[in-house]
């Protein structure tokens, strides 16, 4: 059955559906269609999914005289089962904006961008690339990509950057996101990949959610936990936030810890799983390493310990252990409130800890998901553009790299591997200090999404470096660049993409880009081109000139590695009512729903992705010490202890502030800022203030307040709800009075993904709201007090 679809503004998760444990999820179409536009007036109907979360929802994008005029969701995809989020039905409509980017512009001599066409502005491009590489060599080269391209243009910047440049200095903005996923399951598992499925939801006992708010960051994900929560035979849930979202609303516990002490909750849970005799000790000892150091290392941290630093009653924390100690079955999720705080990784990997303490993994309703914030952010990881070498190989790893050499044919000596890859904010720091002179930034806008963003604005205005930036609009970065590329857009190429769990979708080119727009993937191939790449036999060092020869080069990378896509075809993705899980091969002709089932993991030192960290310096250990604990296929307990945060309150900077997202907005609002129903429900930012808080300072719904750190300050009206007291929210979304003015140039030891999630601040009062409301959304943690739904 087809909905055009009830108010899905004022209600994001659309029309429950309980259902009872084991059950398959029902169907429920969600479709939009333009004004006027009846669904008998669709001349197509183009395969594809959403990319405005990491969800990955399949749906169908309608087509109408050339131009797209609506999306329905597909009833058969197992992510979605038809249904779709208010980004997913109303986002596509800000592809229509008029200010899309149709020409390439290069900066003149006056300093101003203007227009002028593709062979001027890629030979500027080459022209100083090969300058800098005759004078300076390869390190003078970055690239900044995105968690929203495709699979295709990732693994041909892959190529590029490390096969022909041989540069190491190649992140995405994945890195501000959820870095800290890949980290943590490298560390506990030898490799990337979710162990779980979204499937598990239908079989679970019990829900736990870290620093994970899916009601607003996924929300579809969110209908389908809620339709089992409201189902006959309801899974414990239980929520780690500090905020009163929707999810802790829902919840059995909900534990508001206080920013920056995620690790000393999660070593109290840890404390009690072992001490109340809640230990799968067969599993452990046959699939794990690491038991007694783990041990020790929370012997003390009891719940009364962990109350006191976290700022939650110790009966909660002791509620949340039994539940998961007890439960049959047991799903966890991770993000952004673990990734973006202090001590990520160390935090992010105890929940690894306590599903293999448990042996809660691999097998229905078992399963961990540290989640992706980006539709493609798996594909950054998977490919290399992310400076990691393509397929899960180590780059510490001789063996994995010649394995790259013989793919691509060329000199093993010529793919950087002598030290970790590049991270984002290092490559930042080298631009400012003046050893990258040529950045190429593509689908991003670091000037608002970057901590500390007066300092990352005069970095990208920088005079020492050549700036590229391949966008579909105008935004604060394309404003400070040398040279701005029209990039086309989702339904406006083909390509693939694979989401959290795994699930690889097709897109098919629904319409044509704007203008003169071109896909990355054929920018790409132009600037190979151009710039004269070959192999050792002197033939093009990429091969392939469309998506689907990208996608069969890709193919053979992954093959025979974790995440292999072997028998995932182009033919395969447009047979199937959905998309296909990874690994698919000879021996999974079907793809493979859950990992680790046969708690056998990827860690011996010939396969694993990383030797490991050390989670409190983020030094890297060698391959002679990741033998020494031989671990020989088995999972690893990584203890951490608990440190105070650097960024604490103190007099003069009282609160922390926490900043993230709301529902209706995407990133900097590229996309979502010109979709009209979304940007409506949430225009310009606010302040999110408890009413404890506010008191004090004289603060009331609606006043325009001042928010100030060490590093800057931001103004927007106060919104009064239920966020923890002592803490301030503000939405990263808007480039106008950037949350990032407040936020620190600091990041995790081992993920490098930076804090935003605990700056010390102040608040001033500048002036009454005269009883108009905030612009924040009245759903979600942003209900104003005493209207939470």
């Amino acid at each position: 059955m087809t909905h055009r679809t009830r108010d899905r503004i004022a209600d994001p998760w659309g029309e429950p559906a309980p259902g009872r444990r084991g059950a398959q999820w029902t169907e429920r179409v969600d479709q939009w269609l333009a004004d006027g536009v009846r669904p008998e007036q669709v001349d197509r109907w183009v395969r594809s999914a959403c990319l405005l979360c990491s969800n990955g929802c399949g749906l169908d994008i309608a087509v109408r005289d050339g131009r797209m005029v609506g999306v329905r969701g597909r009833a058969g995809d197992e992510v979605n089962r038809g249904r779709l989020g208010p980004k997913g039905l109303f986002g596509w409509q800000g592809q229509q904006s008029g200010d899309r980017l149709r020409r390439p512009q290069i900066r003149n001599a006056e300093g101003w961008l203007r227009e002028t066409d593709w062979d001027t502005a890629m030979s500027l491009i080459v022209r100083r690339s090969q300058e800098l590489l005759a004078d300076r060599g390869p390190l003078t080269h970055g690239f900044y990509s995105s968690g929203q391209l495709m699979i295709e243009e990732y693994y041909t910047l892959a190529v590029l950057g490390k096969a022909g440049l041989g540069t190491p200095h190649m992140d995405g903005n994945t890195r501000l996101c959820t870095a800290t996923a890949a980290s943590a399951l490298k560390e506990s598992f030898g490799a990337d990949g979710q162990p779980g499925t979204y499937g598990d939801i239908e079989h679970t006992d019990a829900l736990f959610l870290y620093g994970h708010n899916p009601a607003e960051t996924q929300t579809v994900l969110w209908a389908r936990m809620r339709d089992r929560l409201r189902g006959p035979d309801r899974p414990f849930l239980v929520c780690v936030d500090p905020r009163s979202t929707v999810v802790a609303r829902e919840a059995d516990v909900h534990l508001a810890v206080r920013p920056g002490t995620n690790l000393a909750l999660m070593n109290a849970l840890t404390q009690q799983i072992i001490a109340k005799g809640w230990v799968d000790e067969v599993y452990v000892d046959r699939n794990t390493r690491g038991f007694e150091e783990l041990s020790s290392a929370v012997s003390d941290c009891t719940p009364t310990w962990a109350a006191d630093i976290c700022g939650v009653a110790a009966t909660d924390i002791e509620r949340a252990a039994e539940i998961f100690g007890t439960s049959e079955r047991v799903l966890s999720t991770v993000l952004q409130g673990f990734y973006q705080s202090h001590q990520a990784t160390a935090s992010s990997a105890q929940v690894n800890n306590l599903h293999l303490l448990r042996g809660k993994i691999g097998t229905p309703g078992c399963g961990i998901l540290q989640m992706n914030g980006q539709p493609t952010a798996q594909n950054n990881r998977e490919c290399g553009a992310d400076g990691d070498l393509p397929g899960f190989r180590n780059w510490d790893n001789e063996e994995h790299v010649q394995e790259l050499a013989d793919l691509w044919n060329v000199e093993r000596l010529k793919i950087p591997h002598w030290a970790e890859p590049t991270h984002a904010m290092q490559i930042f720091r080298y631009v400012e200090q003046g050893s990258v002179n040529f950045l190429w930034i593509a689908g991003s806008n670091p000037a608002v999404s970057l901590p500390e963003a007066r300092r990352a604005r005069a970095t990208l205005a920088s005079d020492t470096c050549f700036t590229v930036v391949s966008d579909a609009y105008p935004t604060e970065t394309t404003a400070l660049a040398d040279v701005v590329l029209p990039a086309a857009l989702w339904g406006e190429k083909t390509g693939t993409y694979t989401n959290t769990d795994r699930t690889v979708h097709l897109s098919e080119q629904a319409v044509a880009p704007p203008g003169e727009a071109r896909s990355d993937l054929d920018i790409w191939l132009e600037y190979a081109r151009r710039m004269g790449f070959t192999n050792r036999d002197g033939d093009d060092l990429i091969p392939w000139t469309d998506p689907e020869g990208a996608y069969e080069g890709w193919q053979a990378c992954s093959r025979g590695r974790p995440c292999d896509y072997s028998d995932i075809s182009y033919r395969r993705l447009r047979d199937a009512p959905g998309g296909i899980q990874w690994p698919c091969t000879d021996a999974a002709p079907d793809g493979t729903a859950r990992l680790y089932g046969t708690g056998q993991f990827p860690t011996t030192a010939d396969g694993c992705q990383t030797y490991g960290h050390d989670l409190a310096t983020g030094g890297t250990y060698t391959r002679q010490e990741h033998e020494a604990l031989r671990l020989d296929g088995r999972a690893r307990l990584r203890p951490a202890h608990y440190e105070a945060s650097p960024e604490a309150p103190r007099a003069e900077y009282p609160l922390l502030c926490m900043t993230g997202r709301t529902v209706y907005q995407w990133h900097t609002r590229t996309k979502t800022g010109r979709a009209p129903r979304l940007n409506d429900a949430a225009p310009s930012p606010w302040v999110e203030i408890s009413p404890e808080d506010a008191g004090p300072y004289g603060i009331t719904e609606g006043d325009l307040v001042r928010v100030e750190s060490p590093r800057g300050a931001m103004e927007a009206p106060a919104r009064i709800c239920g966020t923890r007291p002592g803490t301030v929210f503000v939405p990263f979304h808007y480039g106008d009075q950037a949350a990032n003015e407040l936020t620190r140039t600091l990041w995790d030891p081992v993920s490098k993904q930076p804090v935003y999630k605990v700056s010390a601040v102040r608040l001033r009062r500048l002036g009454s709201g005269h009883g108009r409301p905030a612009p924040a959304p009245v759903v979600g943690a942003a209900a104003p007090t005493g209207s939470e739904e």
